[in-house]
């Protein structure tokens, strides 16, 4: 039994479900509670958790989590969060505040990696070099450095957040919860309004590092396969430096509303004119504690029933309602004391609110007085219990997940142990269900029908608001200015210069020295192969990957959409949904998604383009996606006939609805996603496959919806006859190609099925078709309303002269955490400043996240090249950023994604061969590669195309500074 003189074991158990022996500790000084999880898990994670309540929306939680990661007491330098981004093997590193708790979690396969990461978190959190200067740069400060201009506001967070306020759908999320919870924490923002962000002292803001983050309010968890004793006796070194304190973090209960409430938000429309359908609802119901894991449960599987698919009855009458474009709210929300359920429309009119609002309450009381459909109860039970058997978290660790789900309950002085099972629970569901088959509808009738507890919230589009807010934010200033003398002018200049000059100056060597870092000796010089055979099943080329995945198999089908003419390209993705989404001949699409729930772990569409090094065609695919136990594969595979052959594509009104919510969903992710968006466009300038990717999910596409929906009430059979031919196109045996991630010994039943399923579909020659990309724009700005922006600048290297080599890898972690970090980050006040490089295509690209600036980050960009020249490396620097660059080549891959990443380099021609001359490339990297790589960065200078996302006043003053039309406008919201 593992233990430790400094602990108490307060309870142990085995959870056979995770493979996993479970035990809680207490800190016999402190009280910190400490939950290790031991299994055989190589993706190791620790987090510690504080409870953190705000009382304001000052944003000091928010800005606290970035603070404390800038500096301690044992690693004095001024960001080792960066330092450790740039040279560690971790598969997880960030730290997320929350609106009840901030939680810093770290990952890694690599065990020395993973202590290294826990011990500097550990100082941070507990002795963190939280200055006036770091709350400045992280949070807010007064910026000025010339008499004559008006002084501003700058920071990370205050930029950051200023962004996160440009989304509606982020501010109906917030807003549905702050009015759910007017009286307690969760009614105020912990990330914090731009509003009141200025408002936070530093008086404040260490007194709320002093309240919370002390041991006898932490929370900390391991999971994977490292020593659990080691990992107290870790700990300990931290906790025993203290003594126990009373910490009143407590999130209390929120009293109960006697009635229903309706309340009204404006948003930022910017200068759109028509606002008839602009207005966004929910209603929200408050619920009972996370504390009753069956209830919990049972909650999220009702929610599912009513919200999780477009087929659900809930989901479904919103959508067939007419009135708005969307759903939004989510259904059950279950990361708060109180679990909460929203739901509602986007794209509506204001005149309709009321109605959507009694079309929720008359659908969910048809739902109690009729029944739920019993093969919906079905789908939804077996979707989750696939879901928690494969525990697929995808690139996220799954210990992270299993630690957030465990903080539910944890957090709030329940049991953690209640959210690590779920055979318990989900069989007393099924139980309960089946004594009483009206079962969820009395949790509907309960929990929403009969509760008063409901706030309908609504948020009006308002041409004028960026004007007010602007114009309060331009009057608060002037009044802060109005109040100082000459000296204290001069002062905040002097403070201004400071601020940079501490910003600018680098890390002497010796305290860099003390941040705990791996060799090269500690890195593998032969990278990992993933098995691969290349097999013929019934005619169809087929990829087989020989890899454990506990009887559950995965499949791709692919389809060539290089046989489709370039005009017909942006249907693929409307086309593909439509599979899935429109129903069959024999199926409406109600039954046929209620089946796929029943008999499968999923079905889903996905597409897949890229450059092929030093070819002028690219590779473009279609897939239809699936898994399934192996009990279910015949059904997945019978499903899957049904879905390409049988679909029945002439619905005129339910593809207009699919083109609404996908109109919806790509104008809802401009702002949120505003760098991948700005990504795109510019890649698309540069080869056939990233525009053909640009034409099927970026900004003309988006164009391409609006026009569609106007033609489908217009002219459908056009529409439908177009829809026709790309599946008469596509569905062709010698256009495809399987991939199969099973292992052995069930590949041996799977296969007779497969061919079987292929034998059905039809074969004929086929010819691929030439695409010709025109793109009328080079440099160009996107306006949107925003008060910040997402600033991109783009070349291929390739054109340029750069040989591939690599060190490119290296070489852009290097400026990722360097340069950029500290020019477009740091000292800039943006959320982000990144560049990457694709080595398929030869294009890299330099991007900013909610960025205040424009000029001077294509400034910054511009001064790369000179950087590299002529930065000091050392031989520790370099070290760093090799590390970090295998980190990435080596990430953690659960067996699907090893067998997608296989099928990705198949159709990009990387053998292994290359992959692993790549890896030399990398490891033996020198400063003579950087200085080469700075010469090809000044012709991205001179040469490279801009495109901008952002407000059109900040980019028509970038117009004016450069003299004229630099960028071409073009409205996107």
């Amino acid at each position: 039994m593992t233990t430790h003189q400094d602990f108490e074991l307060i309870k142990e158990a085995d959870v056979p479900e995770l493979n996993t022996k479970a035990r809680l500790f207490r800190h016999r000084g402190t009280g910190a509670q400490l939950l290790s999880l031991e299994n055989d898990d190589e993706n190791k994670v620790f987090g510690i958790t504080f409870r953190t309540p705000p009382s304001d929306s000052t944003g000091v939680a928010h800005i606290l989590e970035h603070a404390v990661l800038c500096g301690s007491r044992k690693y004095p330098v001024k960001e080792p969060f960066v330092e450790l981004i740039k040279g560690s093997l971790n598969t997880f590193l960030n730290a997320m505040t929350y609106p009840d708790k901030t939680c810093y979690p770290v990952a890694s396969q690599n065990v020395q990696d993973f202590y290294n990461l826990i011990d500097v978190y550990l100082d941070a959190v507990f002795h963190p070099r939280i200055t006036p200067e770091i709350l400045e740069q992280e949070g807010w400060h007064y910026e000025l450095d010339d008499p004559s201009r008006p002084i501003v506001y700058k920071g990370v967070v205050f930029n950051e957040m200023k962004g996160a306020y440009q989304s509606p759908d982020g501010l109906l999320g917030r807003y549905s919860q702050e009015a759910l919870f007017p009286y307690n924490t969760y009614g105020v923002d912990s990330g914090g309004d731009p509003q009141y962000i200025p408002d936070l002292t530093y008086e404040q803001f260490k007194a709320f590092h002093q309240s919370y983050y002390h041991p006898s309010n932490a929370y900390i968890y391991f999971y994977g396969d490292d020593d659990p004793a080691e990992r107290l006796e870790r700990i300990s070194q931290y906790l025993n430096e203290f003594e126990a304190a009373r910490v009143d973090s407590a999130v209390p209960l929120h009293p109960r509303f006697d009635q229903p409430r309706q309340v009204t938000f404006p948003y930022d429309a910017g200068e759109e004119t028509d606002l008839s359908k602009k207005a966004l609802m929910t209603v929200n119901w408050l619920l009972p504690e996370v504390n009753d894991r069956t209830l919990m449960m049972s909650l999220s599987i009702l929610s599912f029933i009513l919200m999780g698919t477009s087929a659900a009855p809930l989901y479904k009458a919103l959508i067939d309602s007419g009135l708005g474009e969307d759903v939004t709210g989510g259904g059950l929300r279950g990361h708060l004391r109180q679990m909460y359920f929203s739901a509602g429309l986007k794209g509506l009119a204001l005149t309709d609110v009321d109605q959507v609002e009694n079309l929720i309450l008359e659908t969910l009381g048809k739902l109690v007085q009729e029944g739920i459909e019993r093969e919906a109860v079905e789908a939804a039970f077996n979707t989750f219990e696939f879901s928690l058997r494969e525990n697929n978290t995808g690139s996220f660790p799954r210990g992270l997940s299993l630690m957030l789900r465990v903080l539910t309950t944890w957090l709030h002085e329940g049991d953690p142990f209640d959210m690590l099972g779920f055979e318990a629970p989900l069989a007393a569901i099924r139980e309960a269900y089946l004594k009483d088959p009206a079962y969820f509808e009395q949790l509907i009738d309960r929990y929403l029908l009969q509760n008063d507890h409901r706030v309908t919230v609504v948020l009006e589009p308002d041409p004028a608001l960026r004007q007010r807010q602007e114009a309060a934010e331009a009057e608060r200033l002037e009044q802060f200015r109005a109040s100082l003398d000459d000296r204290q002018l001069q002062e905040i200049i002097e403070h201004t210069r400071r601020l940079k000059q501490m910003q600018e100056t680098p890390d002497p060597p010796e305290a860099l020295a003390t941040i705990p870092g791996l060799t090269l000796a500690d890195l593998d010089k032969q990278g990992k192969n993933i098995p691969l055979a290349e097999l013929d099943v019934n005619g169809t080329k087929t990829l087989y990957h020989d890899l454990f995945t506990n009887g559950i198999v995965y499949l791709n089908v692919g389809f060539n959409l290089h046989t489709l003419p370039q005009e017909l390209l942006p249907y693929v993705s409307l086309f593909t949904q439509a599979l899935l989404k429109i129903g069959t001949e024999d199926e409406d699409f109600v039954k046929l998604t209620q089946r796929i729930g029943r008999k499968t772990g999923g079905v889903w569409p996905s597409t897949f383009t890229s450059a092929i090094k030093d070819q002028t065609e690219g590779t473009a695919w279609f897939f239809l996606n699936g898994k399934a136990t192996m009990a279910q594969a015949g059904d997945l595979l019978e499903i899957m006939r049904d879905i390409l052959l049988k679909v029945k594509l002439d619905n005129q009104e339910r593809f207009r609805q699919m083109a609404l919510e996908e109109k919806a969903g790509e104008e809802a992710s401009l702002i949120p996603g505003g760098a991948n968006v700005v990504d795109t466009r510019l890649r698309a300038l540069f080869n056939e496959a990233n525009w053909a990717e640009e034409q099927m999910s970026g900004v003309s596409y988006l164009f391409f919806l609006r026009r569609l929906i106007e033609e489908i009430e217009q002219d459908w059979l056009s529409v439908l006859m177009r829809l026709e031919d790309i599946r008469r196109t596509l569905l062709n045996r010698d256009n495809m190609l399987c991939n199969v991630t099973l292992d052995e010994a069930n590949w041996g039943q799977f296969q007779p099925k497969l061919a079987n399923f292929l034998s059905a579909l039809p074969a004929r020659p086929m010819s691929l078709a030439r695409w010709t990309p025109q793109a009328s724009y080079r440099f160009e700005g996107l306006t949107l309303p925003a008060k910040v922006n997402y600033v991109g600048k783009g070349a291929n290297l390739y054109d340029l002269g750069y040989t591939l080599h690599g060190s490119h890898m290296v070489i852009t972690n290097f400026l990722r955490t360097t340069w950029l970090w500290e020019r477009i980050r740091v000292q800039g006040g943006a959320y982000g400043g990144f560049c990457r490089f694709d080595s398929h295509s030869g294009v890299l690209t330099f991007l900013s996240y909610r960025d205040p600036n424009l000029l001077a980050t294509i400034d910054n960009y511009d001064a790369a090249a000179q950087f590299l020249r002529q930065v000091e490396l050392s031989d520790e620097e370099i070290t760093k950023s090799i590390i970090g660059a295998i980190g990435q080549v080596d990430a953690y891959q659960l067996p699907d994604a090893k067998g997608y990443t296989s099928l990705v380099r198949y159709l990009l021609g990387i053998t292994d061969e290359i992959r692993q001359q790549r890896r030399e490339e990398i490891l033996s990297t020198g400063p003579s590669q950087f200085r080469a790589f700075a010469d090809v960065l000044e012709r991205v200078k001179e040469q490279g195309f801009v495109v901008v996302l952002g407000g059109q006043e900040e980019i028509e003053k970038a117009n004016q500074a450069r003299g004229g039309d630099w960028l071409t406008l073009r409205k996107v919201l």
